[in-house]
């Protein structure tokens, strides 16, 4: 996910430079010394979440070698909904910053609305990057984002509901139903009932026209939960593939049942695999050279870690899995009369290894 942090990269100076230019056409046209805190701030918790992402974006059903990367912690599937609701919440801090003045009843109301869903989004991805069991480090990095979101659209509400009233009572607009509605805002002292009564109704809104794009109608909740590793993680995934271990491992992992034949769970380095019998064969023969002779078996290792692990990296698919293996079954052979030779119990040998 090299190119995130190079889109990354070429964004954040645009940006900076579009907040820059258009605050100064504020109303008052000032801005404070903490509002350029919270611009520098955000655009370089975008960048560092830009990073932290791109090592964390494979989907739970995913075999991965958990030294390459991680899990993401927003399922792929359900991303277009958190999208755009991010996107509308973002679109809502811009326009209230920069010309809440101008704005007309109804994009002013929907403005906040979309703040506050915002608000409750960057709450719940804050817990949703606050834990996770295998990758620790980038869930402090994530978090700094939607931490960023929370101060900014605080401060922000803050701010426009002390001259909500003030600023309708300011405005006059040629069109009637504007005025109107203009009229009701700006004689209202209960601002916050009227966002309360179309906050589910908006919500829906978005919802049904999303699911005509083909999100799910609670992909706003699965986008956190169908992950895996993280806070709200409800799903499992795949043993992880061995660093520098057996390519054997992905083997077991990607090929076909049918044709790998996986025995059962098995444990290495503290993290799950599977494993079937030309692995457990490969292993036991492996120790069995290292308890006779280690120098010989120090240069088979280094050979093997050297372009073992690469080829494992190269294994993405059943075919190929499933080739490797039927490439491996004179060798396992090989290794299996070796063990019978050699080792007073070979079965007993064969199976206790990876054992959990």
């Amino acid at each position: 996910m090299l190119v995130l942090f190079y889109i990354a990269i070429i964004l954040i100076p645009i940006l900076g430079y579009f907040v820059y230019k258009n605050i100064r056409k504020n109303a008052d046209n000032t801005t404070t010394l903490y509002e350029y805190f919270l611009i520098a701030i955000t655009l370089i918790s975008l960048g560092l979440f830009a990073i932290a992402w791109g090592m964390s974006s494979d989907d739970y059903y995913t075999a991965i070698d958990i030294v390459d990367g991680g899990y993401t912690p927003m399922a792929t599937k359900h991303l277009t909904t958190l999208a755009v609701f991010l996107a509308l919440s973002v679109w809502s801090i811009f326009a209230l910053w920069l010309k809440a003045e101008r704005l007309s009843p109804i994009l002013f109301v929907l403005a906040i609305l979309f703040l506050i869903y915002g608000f409750v989004i960057s709450i719940g991805l804050l817990i949703q990057f606050g834990s996770n069991t295998e990758q620790h480090g980038a869930d402090y990095v994530m978090s700094l984002l939607p931490f960023c979101y929370l101060l900014i659209s605080f401060s922000l509400f803050v701010k426009i509901s002390a001259k909500a009233q003030i600023i309708a009572k300011d405005r006059v607009y040629k069109n009637r139903a504007l005025n109107y509605l203009n009229g009701i805002l700006a004689k209202s002292n209960h601002l916050s009932l009227w966002m309360i009564a179309l906050f589910i109704p908006v919500f829906i809104v978005i919802i049904s026209i999303l699911m005509l794009f083909g999100q799910d109608f609670n992909s706003i909740t699965k986008v956190l939960t169908e992950t895996t590793t993280w806070t709200f993680s409800q799903q499992t995934h795949p043993p992880f593939l061995e660093h520098k271990g057996h390519y054997l491992c992905t083997v077991a992992v990607c090929g076909d049942p049918k044709v790998v034949k996986p025995l059962r769970l098995g444990k290495r380095h503290g993290h799950e695999i599977i494993v079937n019998r030309q692995l457990l064969i490969a292993n036991a023969f492996e120790e069995l050279i290292q308890e006779s002779t280690p120098r010989l078996h120090k240069i088979i290792r280094n050979a093997y870690d050297k372009y073992g692990y690469p080829l494992s990296k190269k294994i993405t698919s059943a075919k190929s899995s499933n080739l490797v293996y039927r490439l491996m079954k004179p060798l396992e052979y090989l290794f299996l009369v070796v063990l019978y030779l050699f080792v007073v119990k070979p079965e007993e040998k064969i199976n206790k290894q990876y054992a959990i």
